[in-house]
C-alpha cells in the first residue's frame, strides 16, 4: 500500500506539471500563484534543512534508527513536506485554472492525507513521545488542520 500511495502522489504531481507544461504559453502566474509557489519552495527548503534526507522516507514507513524531529516547521505542523507539496499543487491549479488541474490538486490532498494517516500510526509505534507531539501540533496547516 505504501508504494501505491507514493506512486499516486508522484503521478498526480507529474500530471499537474504536465498540465502546466502544456498550458505554458498561456499561463498567468499572478500574485496568488506566485505566492503559493514561493511559500511552497520556502517551506520545502526549510523542512529539508531541519529534517535531513537521511532521516525521512518517501514511503510512509519511518526509517530504522530515524529521529523524531519537532523543531523548525515541525513545531507547528507534523507533515511540512506534504504541506509544501499541497501548496505547490494549489499553485499549479491556480495558474492552470482548469477542472482537471483542480481535480488533480484535490486528489493529491486526499492521497497525502491518507499517507499521513499511515505514517502517523507507524510513528506512534516507533516513538513513544509522538502521541504527545500530535496533541500540540497540527497535521498540515498551523492552528487549523
Amino acid at each position: 500500500m505504501s508504494y501505491g500511495l507514493v506512486f499516486a502522489q508522484f503521478g498526480l504531481l507529474a500530471a499537474l506539471v504536465w498540465q502546466a507544461y502544456q498550458a505554458w504559453p498561456n499561463l498567468t502566474f499572478g500574485v496568488t500563484g506566485s505566492t503559493l509557489f514561493a511559500v511552497s519552495i520556502a517551506l520545502g527548503i526549510w523542512t529539508l534543512t531541519v529534517n535531513r534526507p537521511g532521516n525521512f522516507n518517501v514511503i510512509p514507513e519511518p526509517r530504522e534508527g530515524g529521529q523524531l524531529v519537532t523543531q523548525g516547521p515541525y513545531q507547528w505542523i507534523r507533515h511540512p513536506m506534504y504541506s509544501s507539496l499541497m501548496l505547490f499543487a494549489a499553485g499549479c491549479a491556480t495558474v492552470i485554472d482548469g477542472w482537471w488541474a483542480w481535480y488533480s490538486c484535490g486528489a493529491l490532498v486526499l492521497v497525502l492525507w491518507f499517507k499521513s494517516e499511515v505514517e502517523e500510526h507507524l510513528l506512534i509505534k516507533q516513538f513513544r513521545q509522538y502521541e504527545a507531539y500530535r496533541q500540540r501540533s497540527k497535521r498540515f496547516v498551523p492552528m487549523l488542520w
